[in-house]
């Protein structure tokens, strides 16, 4: 399997286009090893033959697997022993010679395996790795299509309303299939947006932004203004996101169609975050509301943003404010 931009180590063992490269700079690198030994006779005391053939076994085995890393202990046993076991120049069997080779056997075996069980799991594991990543596409695709499709499918039930609202006569029924028709499109439009399929959370201010611009925009109003005031940092999952977002979306729609209903003015959305929880403020300079207005017998849009917010453990307002127009409030506990 060919994989790319994977980490050396799982890349090793390297694999020559020509398999006696490897080979070859095995015998390089017990040479090496038997020039540093020679180099450092008068500095090591007597004794330590095998001393620097050891990283030389080890280095051929990590670099080119384990037929090189036994040539490579091979070689450097009989240099060892050749050059540097007393008596020197001649292969001598004794019994402190053959104590010796055991043991300089049974080091390199050690290594040998350890080096070779390492990069099987290394191997395993990048194997395990694509096999995630591959996984991990298809569900992403898996979700992406099925967005696609519950949006489409939205999209179809509002045709379908709309249609419907062509053989209906009353002026009331005529307005509850557009109202019905227009949020499940809004429904399908935010859930698209919203949902990720790594399930991190949503950028809300650069979301909000573009909502409520999407909302003026539909209302066919060019004479509203709207700011958006929230920490630019700030993330929430999409099961908190979907509701604030159709609360914030039928509280800027109400204070278009009421609020700033004859003449044009501004909506200011804020989102303030603390340890306490989340606090939300709709706010327009139009014309307000009464003083004894009663929230359960306002609009149907109204009615739905206190729903929602009671499904989050919250609590959704809408008062008159100080020095005129509305603001719809939504405060929302820490734990949501």
């Amino acid at each position: 399997m060919r994989r790319k931009n994977e980490r050396f180590v799982e890349r090793l063992p390297l694999v020559p286009r020509r398999p006696w490269h490897a080979y070859v700079l095995t015998t390089l690198f017990c040479l090496a090893a038997l020039a540093l030994r020679s180099a450092a006779e008068n500095l090591l005391p007597v004794g330590y033959p095998f001393v620097s053939f050891f990283p030389a076994v080890i280095l051929s085995s990590f670099l080119f697997g384990v037929r090189p890393g036994i040539y490579a202990g091979v070689l450097c046993g009989l240099i060892s022993w050749y050059v540097f076991i007393p008596p020197r120049m001649g292969f001598v069997v004794t019994p402190g010679v053959l104590l010796a080779l055991c043991f300089y056997s049974f080091v390199v075996a050690v290594d040998i395996a350890l080096i070779h069980f390492m990069q099987r799991a290394n191997y395993h594991l990048a194997i395990e790795r694509e096999r995630n990543r591959s996984l991990a596409e298809n569900r992403e695709l898996l979700f992406h299509e099925l967005q696609h499709r519950v949006s489409n499918n939205l999209q179809v039930v509002a045709a379908m309303l709309s249609l419907q609202r062509r053989h209906v006569d009353h002026d009331l029924a005529r307005r509850a299939l557009d109202d019905a028709s227009a949020r499940l499109a809004l429904v399908g439009r935010i859930s698209r947006a919203l949902y990720n399929p790594s399930g991190e959370g949503q950028n809300i201010p650069a979301f909000l932004r573009t909502l409520t611009a999407d909302v003026v925009e539909a209302s066919g109003r060019t004479d509203v203004a709207l700011k958006v005031e929230a920490p630019e940092d700030l993330m929430l999952e999409p099961d908190v996101a979907v509701p604030l977002a159709l609360i914030v979306t039928e509280a800027v729609s109400n204070a278009i169609e009421h609020g700033l209903a004859h003449r044009g003015g501004t909506i200011l959305i804020r989102l303030d975050a603390s340890d306490e929880g989340l606090a939300l403020k709709v706010m327009d300079d139009g014309k307000g509301i009464d003083p004894d207005f009663d929230m359960q017998q306002g609009s149907l849009g109204l009615r739905i943003a206190t729903a929602l917010a009671s499904q989050l453990n919250g609590r959704f307002t809408l008062q008159p404010a100080s020095r005129g127009g509305a603001i719809a409030q939504l405060d929302l506990p820490a734990r949501a």
